[in-house]
């Protein structure tokens, strides 16, 4: 095997989503302009462009609440998945597991391996940002979408204000609005839904050779096992 089609078979899986996430967001872009000069045709005002619509608020509202959803979805499950565990579900730790666990279990100190990251072998402040960094990371992330979604939504939503002569409601008004909250609530509900599904689902089923999934033969019982 070639030097390039080892890398690509040990980067697929990021290479595959990186691509979905390319075809999704052109998806998004062409059905979203479509909907709004298809809108804006119906009441009489001027249509946009490509250009000018990725640059709109319009598009980044639409974009932000999706991220940031996502994200608190993966913080949530890394966060909550340290102390809850589900019996005979692989996304959970084993039962005996719960809490950080001891140095010897991570790896962390005395305990690290030859390859283990030079951050999980020092001590101090440095090992316990690294031991929290990917919560911290997921957070941030949606934190950042979070506020995204406050900017390019409020901007959105007094575009619609302005254009139906209504006064523009200011950052505090428009974070106590029903267009900001019912746009958050409606991502969250459906991603503690996925996340929700997934764990009790896969007590039960299967999928052949995926490590979201136990081992076909698995008893519905074991827990923390992947396939």
């Amino acid at each position: 095997m070639t030097g390039r089609l080892r890398a690509l078979r040990d980067h697929g899986l990021s290479l595959v989503f990186a691509g979905l996430l390319l075809v999704a967001l052109v998806g998004q872009a062409v059905a979203g302009l479509a909907e709004l000069n298809g809108e804006s045709r119906d009441q009489g005002f001027p249509t946009i462009g490509m250009a000018e619509y990725l640059a709109s608020s319009t598009f980044a509202v639409d974009l932000a609440e999706n991220w940031q959803s996502e994200y608190l979805q993966f913080l949530l499950f890394i966060v909550l998945t340290v102390w809850f565990v589900q019996r005979g579900s692989p996304e959970s730790k084993e039962l005996d597991k719960v809490g950080r666990e001891s140095d010897e279990e991570q790896r962390v100190g005395r305990f690290a391996l030859p390859g283990s990251p030079r951050w999980a072998v020092v001590d101090g402040w440095r090992r316990r940002l690294y031991s929290h960094s990917l919560g911290l990371t997921m957070g941030l992330i949606f934190l950042g979408s979070w506020s995204a979604q406050l900017v390019a939504g409020r901007a959105a939503f007094n575009a619609d204000q302005i254009r139906d002569l209504k006064a523009p409601l200011g950052f505090g008004d428009y974070l106590a609005a029903p267009d900001f909250w019912s746009r958050t609530f409606q991502n969250w509900q459906s991603e503690f839904l996925a996340v929700g599904s997934m764990v009790v689902l896969a007590i039960y089923l299967r999928e052949r050779g995926s490590p979201e999934s136990k081992p076909v033969g698995a008893p519905h019982g074991s827990t923390g096992v992947e396939g």
